[in-house]
């Protein structure tokens, strides 16, 4: 029987939470065992936004070339090389694992352990790792980080062709010449974008009636627009039915749309359905940790789950699964575990970026969710079609659009879908920290020209609709 080896403190998975909690408990001065089964930085770092956004930056570089001669500049437009594009993507995403690797082995208390992860008994994992004997590391807490995957949906046929993840696709080795996605949501729109700008045919399936659901409808129609007019074909209310190959290329997608079958035939599929958590080989039911039925490890706005000492963070909690989100739950457990505080998840602010071009900057209530709850509200709406820092840049897609409370003035929520959207979203983000009232913005003196200086003009633009800040359909 393997003899036991004593932690104070195991983290399961060095994700975004997991690496700095671990290097916040060795400068407490608690013995931690740090492990991972794959790579340091989970999925953030090597898989997710490091990577991705790389790529994105490569792809607005072709758009700006493309659109050179629209500032004067005549360009002959080259062809695309794929393999020095994914040659930066992997030295970016190298140098920060390789950053975030020094950062623990210099943590004198960290002992980083590379193996599979799994519950034997409270408080005790043991670690599968090939080449290598088992071990079974026991400790008072334990903190789970292991994040999730992409999800495979139940399509039929889909066994039988080549496809591709959110993963798996950052490997390829030529730029498709038909790239077809399944799901519209922020995943599956950054890489329609980003393959269309590289030269692909780019087509989104989409089951429901809009892009990103959970969005407003003028903001994903406007979404739809944009990447519609770069050329991106989006069948919205269609199902795939059945997935085969072909020999009019790698595969051939049957999809349902207003009753009648559509043929799709492509040379790349995306699955951009979603996520899902890696719970499954943990041998949570050993020490009694519940999970949603979708297997998302169930915890509470101090992120204790069911098991006492044990914690989860990130992803696999079933939170929005962000990065920013998964960094503030290691300020939580750092703030409760070693400060003695009552820091909790409640009414933390949760903003966001689709990282489209323009970007989408989100923070707060939608007008949807705003008018679903009943509460009084008013929507100030601006083209970035008026912001003249936006028209000095050529770059007037888009609007800014802001939820604020009628009685309070205070902003509830804001959608910016324009140049620097996240940053503008940001300082929206300030200005509700704050609880400042529209009008200091309105009033504010801000440097010109800037994309800031739109807050002047946005909160005299407001709308009125039949009802308060709703529509009246």
């Amino acid at each position: 029987m393997t003899q036991s080896e004593q932690f104070d403190v195991i983290i399961v998975g060095s994700g975004q939470a997991g690496n700095p909690l671990a290097v916040a408990f060795s400068d407490a001065g608690q013995r931690t065992a740090l492990i991972e089964r794959e790579h340091i930085g989970g999925t953030c770092i090597n898989e997710g936004c490091t990577p991705t956004k790389t790529l994105i930056a490569s792809g607005r570089t072709a758009r700006v070339v493309s659109r050179a001669a629209t500032f004067g500049i005549p360009c002959t437009q080259h062809p695309v090389d794929w393999k020095a594009i994914r040659q930066r993507m992997t030295r970016v995403v190298e140098s920060f694992r390789a950053g975030s690797t020094a950062r623990l082995e210099s943590a004198e208390l960290v002992e980083i352990v590379h193996g599979e992860a799994s519950f034997t008994a409270p408080h005790c994992v043991e670690v599968h790792a090939p080449s290598a004997s088992p071990r079974t590391l026991e400790a008072p807490l334990i903190v789970i980080n292991t994040g999730t995957r992409p999800a495979i949906p139940n399509l039929q046929g889909l066994d039988e062709v080549v496809f591709h993840t959110s993963t798996s696709i950052l490997e390829i080795e030529e730029i498709p010449e038909h790239l077809v996605i399944l799901g519209g949501g922020y995943v599956g729109l950054e890489f329609a974008q980003l393959f269309r700008r590289l030269g692909s045919f780019v087509t989104v399936i989409q089951r429901s009636n809009q892009l990103l659901p959970r969005e407003d409808v003028d903001v994903a129609q406007a979404i739809a627009e944009l990447l519609q007019e770069e050329g991106i074909r989006i069948l919205l209310e269609a199902t795939p039915q059945q997935v085969s190959p072909s020999p009019a290329g790698a595969f051939e997608l049957l999809v349902k749309r207003v009753g009648s079958i559509e043929r799709v035939i492509g040379s790349h599929l995306l699955v951009a359905t979603g996520r899902t958590p890696n719970s499954d080989d943990l041998g949570l039911e050993h020490v009694g940790i519940h999970t949603t039925d979708r297997g998302f490890i169930q915890v509470n706005d101090r992120l204790e789950t069911s098991a006492n000492d044990v914690y989860a963070v990130g992803d696999v909690n079933g939170g929005p699964a962000f990065t920013h989100v998964s960094y503030d739950d290691y300020r939580i457990l750092r703030a409760n575990l070693l400060e003695d505080g009552a820091a909790s998840t409640a009414g933390r602010q949760l903003p966001y970026t689709v990282f489209i071009d323009p970007q989408l900057g989100r923070i707060g209530l939608t007008e949807k969710e705003a008018c679903a709850s009943g509460q009084p509200i008013r929507i100030a709406k601006l083209p970035m079609a008026h912001v003249a820092r936006a028209l000095e840049m050529d770059e007037s897609r888009g609007f800014i659009k802001v939820i604020v409370d009628p009685q309070s003035k205070e902003v509830l929520g804001a959608a910016v879908l324009g140049v620097e959207g996240g940053e503008l979203m940001g300082a929206l983000q300030i200005a509700m920290m704050g609880r400042l009232p529209y009008t200091a913005l309105r009033g504010a003196v801000f440097a010109h020209p800037t994309l800031l200086e739109s807050f002047n003009n946005l909160f005299g633009s407001f709308v009125e609709p039949g009802t308060p800040g709703c529509p009246s359909t």
